[in-house]
């Protein structure tokens, strides 16, 4: 894991240290949660792809293949 500092405006902080005490966790993991959910990245199991059973592709494998077919497709997306 990488640390990284940001700037923040004091409500937001406040914001902040008040939702991490009201779980009692720390301020790292609520602003963990908060960037997975706003990048899009679940916090808990592996990515929902709601539009993967949409349209056709043309060939007769791809659902059977899927799985491989994003490995593969998500192994050169390092900027997920």
């Amino acid at each position: 894991m990488r640390r990284t500092t940001v700037s923040l405006p004091d409500d937001v902080a406040a914001a902040l240290e008040r939702e991490a005490a009201r779980r009692h966790v720390s301020v790292s993991q609520i602003a963990r949660e908060a960037l997975e959910a706003r990048l899009g990245r679940p916090t808990d199991g592996p990515r929902e792809l709601p539009f993967a059973g949409l349209g056709r592709s043309g060939h007769q494998t791809t659902a059977r293949d899927m799985e491989d077919i994003l490995d593969a497709e998500w192994a050169n997306d390092s900027d997920r």
